[in-house]
């Protein structure tokens, strides 16, 4: 055993270093080729080159073979070819007279020759990146097709009534080939985004979206679909089932590779199916039938998995103002709006005699049933008054769609409603974790935190993270805040109470309420089992074919970093979008994991990113000497030596002062 766990060991520890260089080597090639273009024009016009360096700052190893010293230096954010009579550190070797004697210096050559070396380097990642592109298309280059795995609630998106399963076909007109034209064309609109698709019963739709714009970047909320299969680890000790949940205690297990084919002897067709009858049968155990990794597609093996029960505090918390109504949905039929507060369904009290966390289910429970409800609706800022309406609910499952971010409202798909709720207490249950701890009516909870179980890591639960909240009038995320208690199951609860005289804090650890019989219980719609992402293969049958996908790639890199620009000199997209170079190697490192095309793919991404960026107009790179050059070549005046000097520096400050800030952006955010 020992022996077999060694090599487990040791074999991981083998990839990881395989790993990191393999990332040392692709960063390294994208600068070494763009240095490179400019050595090998510069050596082909003549030009004396002194110095080529892979990295900036103090040299780490150098030799000299003819003319040139070849370095290797401490900082490896970059590097530089230093040509006589070019030299960003001392911009006046450009203007000096003496050197430009030399006819072996760059400043001695003619305007057209030094444009050439100057965009040599950028032309040379272009070339790279597209031949990067190619070799990865051709070994195949796994992508996420344009299908919703969910729509966030509260959110454009969802608001309009995108479902799990949808599929976008098209996006203002274009065709949607990935979920990337999602990202896309949400993170660069300018105004609102028309989709066409195909719902998951085969309806057709088309939908305006405008995206929202209070976060860093325009987007309406949609998450990617999974696929049916579970994925394969580097780590063949990895878990394939999050700790504590029913799908951990499945007869047999669940493994690596897995692929999921049926439901209690039905067929699976997709990941929105296999979500739906998760959520439609939460309280009932299942017979799920899947496809072991390197077996017959015919062969399945039947796994018993139970269901997984809600843990609560036993606090029913007040309900807060509708947030959002889908388009469409039997609320807006009804003639509920945004603003309205349900205080009474079929009679009864929510919050005191039904748990406003809990009308996900009532709803559900009630499908093709005319519902009374009666709702708060503010006329005018003084006398609110009530509304009596009546609403059909559709057949959704509950829960369907999760609060899964801080302030995501609480969605009630059978409705098409969504609502926050609120942190006051106006029930606890008796014998409950909360009502042991001491909490009663109308105190109020200031803070959240779940912690690690005593003895335990956060490796211990595949490295999920305690969490806290602080809840206010901005932040009233308890939706949320109970979903990640689902998450970390038996994790205790500390509370920040306040009863408006004093605050406290109480400890407890959620239960399941001992009253709930089985197939009674208020369960959770997932089986805790991870997933992986749905993707698809696209690969080019030849290299004439790969080279043509490569420079469309190629384009429309080019264009994604071209509006992103755009978008941040507009302030569609805040600047804590940007990353640096400590974020760049973490993807690397992480993309490495999933093959040799995905790491091709992005190293010509990093490519074509810093031909883009090299090249714009700011002094100290490509394209900030090209302009010089531009006005030497229209004016037939060198620039003037201080005018020069003073940009030099300033574009050095600045490039300086980005490359702080993107560091400070990926070390502490």
């Amino acid at each position: 055993m020992e022996v077999v766990l060694s090599g487990l060991l040791l074999g991981t520890l083998v990839g990881k270093i395989t790993n990191i260089a393999l990332v040392a080597l692709g960063l390294g090639l994208v600068i070494f080729f763009h240095e490179l273009g400019h050595f090998a024009v510069a050596k082909w016009c003549n030009v004396k080159v002194e110095r080529f360096s892979i990295g900036f700052g103090p040299i780490i190893y150098s030799f000299k073979y003819g003319e040139t010293e070849y370095a290797l230096s401490i900082i490896p954010f970059g590097g530089y070819v230093k040509m006589l009579g070019q030299d960003d550190v001392d911009p006046s070797q450009l203007t000096s007279e003496e050197i430009a004697l030399d006819p072996r210096s760059y400043s001695a050559k003619p305007v057209y020759q030094r444009m050439g070396i100057i965009s040599a380097g950028v032309i040379m990642n272009i070339i790279t990146g597209m031949l990067f592109f190619a070799l990865a298309f051709r070994m195949g280059v796994a992508s996420m097709p344009s299908v919703v795995g969910a729509a966030i609630p509260g959110m454009p998106a969802w608001q309009a009534g995108i479902q799990p399963g949808d599929v976008i076909e098209k996006i203002d007109g274009e065709e949607a080939t990935s979920y990337m034209d999602i990202i896309r064309s949400s993170a660069f609109s300018e105004g609102d985004i028309t989709m066409e698709g195909t719902h998951l019963n085969g309806e057709k739709f088309e939908v305006s979206i405008t995206p929202d714009r209070t976060g860093t970047r325009p987007q309406i909320g949609l998450i990617p679909a999974n696929s049916l299969k579970i994925p394969s680890y580097q780590d063949p000790g990895a878990s394939v089932t999050s700790k504590g949940t029913a799908a951990a205690k499945a007869e047999p297990s669940f493994l690596q590779g897995d692929t999921f084919r049926t439901i209690n002897g039905e067929p699976i067709e997709n990941y929105a199916q296999l979500q739906r009858s998760f959520a439609a049968k939460s309280n009932q155990t299942l017979k799920t039938g899947v496809n072991r990794k390197g077996t017959p597609a015919t062969e399945i093996v039947e796994i018993t998995v139970g269901n997984n029960p809600f843990h609560s505090l036993g606090l029913w918390m007040d309900i807060g103002q509708i947030e959002s109504i889908q388009d469409g949905s039997p609320a807006a039929r009804a003639g509920l709006k945004v603003g309205d507060k349900i205080t009474h369904i079929d009679a009864q009290d929510v919050g005191k005699a039904l748990n406003p966390l809990r009308l996900p289910n009532y709803f559900a429970d009630k499908a093709g049933e005319t519902v009374a409800m009666v709702v708060k609706r503010q006329q005018d800022a003084a006398n609110p008054t009530e509304v009596n309406l009546n609403v059909v609910p559709l057949d959704n499952p509950a829960w369907l769609e999760h609060p899964i971010y801080p302030n995501t409202p609480l969605s009630v798909g059978s409705l098409g409603i969504a609502f926050h709720v609120i942190p006051t207490v106006l029930k606890v249950e008796e014998g409950s974790p909360a009502d042991k701890a001491g909490i009663k009516p109308d105190e109020r909870i200031k803070k959240i935190k779940i912690m690690l179980p005593e003895n335990q890591t956060s490796a211990d639960w595949g490295d999920m993270p305690e969490v806290s909240y602080e809840f206010d009038d901005k932040n009233v995320n308890w939706a949320n805040a109970f979903w990640q208690i689902q998450m970390r199951p038996g994790w205790p609860v500390e509370l920040t109470v306040s009863n408006k005289r004093q605050l406290r804090e109480v400890k407890m650890i959620p239960w399941v309420n001992p009253k709930q019989v089985a197939g009674e219980q208020w369960s959770l719609p997932v089986r805790g089992i991870k997933m992986e992402l749905l993707r698809e293969t696209k690969q080019a049958s030849d290299m004439g074919q790969a080279l043509g996908m490569g420079v469309a790639y190629t384009t429309n890199s080019a264009k994604d970093i071209y509006l992103t620009l755009k978008s941040l000199f507009t302030g569609r997209v805040s600047p804590l979008e940007l990353s640096g170079p400590v974020k760049i190697a973490s993807v690397a490192y992480e993309v490495a994991h999933q093959g040799y095309s995905e790491l091709l793919l992005f190293l010509g991404f990093l490519s074509v990113n810093l031909a883009v960026l090299n090249f714009l107009p700011i002094p100290v790179l490509d394209g900030g000497h090209m302009v010089f050059l531009c006005w030497e070549g229209i004016t037939r005046k060198r620039p003037n030596e201080q005018v020069l000097a003073a940009a030099t520096y300033v574009g050095m400050i600045f490039v300086l002062g980005l490359m702080l800030f993107v560091l400070y952006l990926d070390i502490f955010l």
